[in-house]
């Protein structure tokens, strides 16, 4: 038996490890998408790969850094865990992602025995893809770059050259990909050293009871918040906009949501088969939008650990979008899973209308390009995600300028760092009034972002959600789709959401306006101050 004060005082240690083990990754990278946008997520695991803290970070990663520990051992087996030892994997049909977010994990011994091991997931800025940073028309995780399984870039704490030479050759900014993962490292060292103290401090029985005690109250609390909710099967279904290669052909997205007693199951086989197109992901990362999901609506206020999940069952469908088997291509891997979290709180909202939101616009809304800086002679690629308006609740307007729920804690780029980095200027930055959901509650505005490139640059975007763009909740209305145009009100505007590699010239403008979230409630309830005030602040007109 362990006192509850002990075990609250391990309990923040470990979180605030994770916490560390982020700084370190954030502070030692060397690429924008992880030290400005923060396109990463750590987690600190036991020794049976059960999750004791995370960092913020992507919640697409929620609980699924563990995958990695656990296939590592399942080929290798108990015994294949080195202290010292550092590995590397970003296989999408085990980690779900895409191959450019690489897991970087190694194992803790405390008195040498296995204690637990550190993991951090980070966005590689390139992996070798046909397209620099990574291609929109992709139909073949072969055309997406170096695939790793689970292998050693450390063996009792040196450098796997070899590995490491493979790695620069294979990808197009040698220099800095290698600074990224020895970034990783650095975090992973970082978590070594404080689960170790942690250790050190209170002892491995002490450690693991506080653990189990951890576990026990986090389920306990999971399990009370899925009683609460009336036993029944809730459904709801959308659609993905296109594969990004047949771009007329929607694809389906289905969710089955069953509640029985304290236990939750959501069945996702109800999808569309594995596309064309990079838009499919590991079984690996629909559990973890669900788990996104879950924790928005069911129990959000409750910290994630080993007992987080206990309750729920997520059952895919292998060879569908969203459990992709190879040579499928994954590269946009996160617009269905966007949407299906979105889906999963639709279906549930019924029954808790007092927790449901309306649905965001959803995406990432990548924008990418890429070539040769004028300034200085060298390649360079830039990839930012887009913010938008979020659905509004029972009680509040919906968020504007907001990151979507896939990405958390990531940022869209700093227009001064954008500029200095690369050949573009920014010529406009600013909210699309309009663009949420009426309501009695509207939904979130979404934005214009703007951008005359200075120099020849290949231009790639992504942008999704027109077909099922943010529906409302309770009589709200959708929200806005997202639209792009490259050379506005000249001859030769032209209209788009996808492209690959698009070449566009110096003086050429790019305008990327994100859509709106859904509202809530009927329109002719807002209360005429509230509309007042849109009026005042310019967050309603034309879209």
């Amino acid at each position: 038996m362990i006192d509850p004060v002990t075990t609250e005082i391990i309990r923040c240690a470990l979180l605030q490890a994770a916490e560390d083990m982020n700084t370190t990754l954030i502070r030692s990278s060397y690429t924008p998408v992880i030290y400005e946008a923060k396109d990463c997520a750590v987690a600190l695991l036991d020794r049976e790969h059960q999750v004791l803290g995370q960092s913020s970070g992507l919640p697409i990663f929620l609980g699924n850094l563990e995958v990695c520990t656990r296939e590592t051992e399942r080929l290798y087996g108990r015994q294949v865990w080195r202290e010292g030892d550092v590995w590397v994997l970003n296989d999408s049909y085990i980690g779900g992602t895409h191959l450019n977010d690489v897991t970087v994990y190694g194992p803790i011994f405390a008195d040498g025995e296995l204690a637990g091991f550190a993991a951090s997931r980070a966005h590689w800025l390139d992996v070798g893809s046909k397209d620099p940073g990574g291609s929109m028309d992709s139909t073949s995780i072969f055309q997406e770059g170096l695939r790793l399984g689970p292998v050693k870039i450390y063996e009792g704490g040196r450098p796997c050259r070899d590995l490491h030479e493979v790695i620069a050759r294979n990808v197009r900014f040698p220099h800095a990909t290698l600074g990224d993962m020895r970034a990783q490292v650095a975090c992973a060292m970082t978590g070594q050293r404080r689960l170790s103290e942690i250790v050190a401090r209170w002892g491995v029985e002490t450690v693991m009871a506080a653990r189990d005690e951890i576990f026990a109250q986090t389920e306990r609390l999971e399990r009370h918040a899925i009683a609460a909710i009336p036993d029944g099967v809730y459904t709801a279904g959308g659609h993905l906009d296109n594969d990004g290669i047949t771009l007329e052909r929607p694809l389906p997205v289905n969710v089955t949501v069953t509640v029985a007693g304290e236990r939750i199951a959501v069945d996702l086989t109800d999808c569309a088969d594995q596309a064309s197109g990079p838009v499919n992901c590991g079984a690996a990362q629909a559990v973890a939008a669900v788990r996104v999901a879950y924790k928005l609506l069911v129990s959000g206020e409750v910290p994630l650990n080993g007992g987080s999940f206990r309750p729920l069952e997520v059952v895919t469908r292998p060879g569908s979008m969203l459990a992709a088997r190879s040579p499928a291509a994954c590269q946009y891997y996160y617009s269905h899973l966007g949407l299906l979290i979105d889906l999963v709180v639709k279906a549930l909202a019924p029954v808790l209308p007092e927790r449901a939101a309306a649905a965001s616009y959803g995406d990432s809304l990548i924008v990418q390009f890429t070539g040769t800086d004028p300034r200085t002679g060298k390649m360079y690629v830039s990839q930012e995600a887009t913010v938008g308006g979020w659905g509004a609740w029972e009680g509040g307007d919906g968020e504007s300028a907001l990151i979507n729920n896939v990405n958390g804690s990531l940022r869209d780029m700093p227009i001064e760092v954008l500029e200095t980095l690369f050949p573009v200027r920014v010529t406009r930055y600013a909210m699309r009034p309009g663009t949420g959901g009426a309501g009695q509650w509207r939904g979130g505005n979404g934005v214009v972002r703007e951008y005359e490139f200075l120099g020849d640059t290949s231009l790639s975007l992504w942008f999704e959600r027109s077909v099922t763009p943010a529906w409302g909740l309770a009589g709200g209305g959708a929200g806005a789709p997202p639209r792009v145009v490259l050379n506005p009100g000249t001859a030769g505007e032209r209209a788009m959401l996808k492209v690959n590699a698009l070449p566009v010239s110096a003086g050429d403008v790019l305008r990327c306006e994100s859509g709106g979230g859904g509202g809530y409630g009927p329109p002719d309830r807002r209360a005429p101050s509230a509309h007042a005030e849109d009026v005042a602040q310019g967050m309603v007109g034309e879209s």
